[in-house]
Parts: C-alpha cells; sequence; structure tokens
C-alpha cells in the first residue's frame, strides 16, 4: 500500500533538484561527489563519521573521495588525535567548489519557491518538514543488543542522566528496582536499541518473570529525535517480544514529571492500577493485557 505513491514521489523530487544530471548544477560531478564535498564541511570530518552520515558502504565513499581527491578538491590523512582515525579535509580549491555549490543550492531552492504564492510557499515547506521528519523516523533501525555493548550503555547512561536532571531531588540507579545487565540478558530479559546512521538514539528493554507479568524497563528516546514516533515504535516492538515468549500482561511504573511517557503509555492502551511494588521513584503503575 502506498508503493505506487513513494515512487512517483521520489521520480518527481529527483528531477526536480537535478539529482539525474551527470553535472550536478551544472558543475563537473554527479550529485554523491557534491554531497560528499558539502558533508565534509570546512572543518573536515572522519571517514567513520562521513559513512554512517552519508549511509555509504565504505568501497563506494573511497572511489568517490579518490576522484575528489584527483580533481585536487579533497585530502585525506590520518587524525591528529588518532592514527587508527582517517579524515577527510578540503583543500582551499575545495572550499572554493563547495562555496560555489552552495550558490547554487541556493538558487535552485530559490527556483522552487519564486513561482508558488505566498500560500503555496508556507504549504510546501510545512509538508518539507513533515517529510523530512518521516523519512528520518523510517531511517532509525530498531534491534536487540546485548547490554554490555557500548551503544547499549550509552543508552542507559543517557537515560540515568535525564531522570537526575529532571527528578525532584535527583536520582540514584542505586535506589531503584535494579534492570542490571543479567536481568537484561536473554531468556532473564532483552534490551532493545534504536539507532540513527549507526549512532544510538533511544532504548527500552524488558525483564521477565516466568509466568507472572513482564515488566517494562529503560523507556529511553534522546531529545534530538523525539517528535518521530520513536517511542511509540519502540513499546510496539516491546509487546511483540513479550507476546512472542507467551507473555500475556506488561506492567511498568514511571514518575509523574515523565508526562510525555506517561500520554505515550495511555495512547497505547495501558491502564494505571494500584501500586504493584516499590519503586521509590514511581508515582504511576500501568498495565496492559497483551
Amino acid at each position: 500500500m502506498g508503493i505506487a505513491d513513494v515512487r512517483r514521489f521520489n521520480r518527481t523530487v529527483t528531477q526536480r533538484i537535478g539529482a539525474l544530471n551527470d553535472a550536478y548544477m551544472s558543475r563537473d560531478r554527479p550529485l554523491g561527489q557534491a554531497r560528499v564535498l558539502w558533508e565534509i564541511g570546512p572543518d573536515g570530518c572522519d571517514l567513520r563519521a562521513l559513512r554512517s552520515r552519508l549511509d555509504l558502504d565504505s568501497g563506494y565513499l573511497s572511489r568517490l573521495l579518490r576522484v575528489l581527491e584527483n580533481d585536487g578538491l579533497v585530502e585525506v590523512d590520518q587524525s591528529d588525535g588518532d592514527g587508527r582515525v582517517r579524515t577527510a579535509r578540503l583543500t582551499k580549491k575545495g572550499r572554493a567548489e563547495r562555496e560555489v555549490l552552495d550558490q547554487r543550492s541556493d538558487d535552485l531552492a530559490a527556483s522552487i519557491l519564486e513561482p508558488l504564492s505566498d500560500r503555496q510557499r508556507t504549504r510546501l515547506i510545512s509538508a518539507m518538514g513533515e517529510v523530512e521528519r518521516l523519512l528520518i523516523a523510517s531511517t532509525v533501525q530498531v534491534g536487540s543488543v546485548d547490554p554490555r555493548h557500548p551503544d547499549a550503555r550509552f543508552c542507559v547512561q543517557a537515560y540515568f542522566d535525564e531522570l537526575a536532571e529532571r527528578f525532584e531531588g535527583g536520582f540514584d540507579h542505586a535506589r531503584t528496582i535494579s534492570a542490571g545487565v543479567d536481568e537484561l540478558t536473554p531468556p532473564a530479559g532483552l534490551l532493545l536499541v534504536a539507532t540513527l546512521h549507526s549512532q544510538p538514539v533511544g532504548c527500552g528493554a524488558l525483564k521477565f518473570h516466568d509466568d507472572e507479568p513482564a515488566e517494562v524497563k529503560r523507556m529511553w528516546v534522546s531529545r534530538d529525535v523525539r517528535g518521530l514516533g520513536l517511542g511509540r515504535r519502540l513499546l510496539t516492538e516491546l509487546e511483540k517480544q513479550a507476546s512472542a515468549r507467551g507473555v500475556g500482561v506488561l506492567r511498568l511504573e514511571t514518575n509523574r514529571k515523565l508526562v510525555e511517557a506517561i500520554a505515550l503509555y495511555r495512547a497505547a492502551g495501558y491502564r494505571e492500577v494500584p501500586a504493584f511494588n516499590s519503586e521509590p521513584y514511581a508515582h504511576h503503575w500501568f498495565e496492559k493485557d497483551l
């Protein structure tokens, strides 16, 4: 459903922005090379970050950079801080080329907006913003991760840090009901991590209790990607994982300061119930039949 609409939209966009031309923006290089120049930026960029940001295969990125190096636009060398990291930097000629591409990109944007009325421009810009958010949301990957993995540790620590910032009186994870590494490792539990361009941006976990209700733990989404529906996506995936393991009921508790989480749980069909544990930071307890 909707496949034909997406394909038609892609055809319209690629034609309108000139992506079909070998000489993008009337320069001597295609869009891929121009985009790499732009992403390297005035301060340079290490190749791992560049690959991640553009979602490019390492071999293809190497070929793009080789062409740009041969044209005298880019230099690739080892990072000053870490010899294992290779960094791409624009040459003087590369910076000049990037300035030309920037100006022509501004001109292209103006040519798209100019024929439209003020109302149409507002509609288009608003629609573009919505499309961008949805495309970013579709790029996020969610998967089960070993809680010892660096991405998992990053998310859990970010979760703790945010609770300490938002809770009245702060947060001490040593006082809260445990959800440690062993408890979030199958078969005792599991931890989901969401990544965007290979960077961790969210997590959610389950603790299993044999025939008793399972617990939802460690629900966190980075502020950078809030508003993309990622919290609901993580919660839905946790419910699927729990249901696949024969869990009939999910439980969770939360703090009154986490108003977004409370709204999410209620919208997802969780009902408020009497306290079922002694979590010191909880004000609300929820339950859902799967």
